[in-house]
């Protein structure tokens, strides 16, 4: 039944010749998919990384922080580029800012950000 449908469609669109889209209708559409594009991919990603840049920014002694590659543990000390991190008794390393994945709360169990 598919196939008589297409071929009355097919047979409709010879008998009245070819007819193209002007350029106006097809920038019309270009833009409009660029747009599409913005709002749903774009726009979203850029404000999810700037709550992260200012997350990182807030991040001050005494925080417990959660790394990209799962370490946890308590700033010590904020540099500029870095955080020194207590990960247990006398066991200190630095880090780059940018491996914070999440700053925990008091007692608070890190998400399951694996979705």
């Amino acid at each position: 039944m598919t196939g008589s449908f297409l071929t009355l469609a097919m047979a409709g669109q010879q008998g009245q010749g070819a007819q193209q889209m002007s350029p106006v209708g097809m920038i019309g559409w270009f833009v409009i998919m660029i747009a599409i594009f913005y709002f749903i991919l774009i726009r979203p990603q850029q404000r999810r990384e700037k709550e992260r840049k200012a997350l990182i920014s807030a991040i001050k002694t005494g925080d417990r922080v959660l790394f990209a590659g799962g370490i946890i543990g308590t700033v010590a000390n904020c540099k500029d580029k870095t955080l020194v991190i207590k990960i247990a008794d006398n066991v200190k390393i630095e880090v780059s800012r940018g491996a914070v994945s999440q700053v925990l709360a008091k007692g608070e169990e890190p998400e399951d950000t694996a979705a």
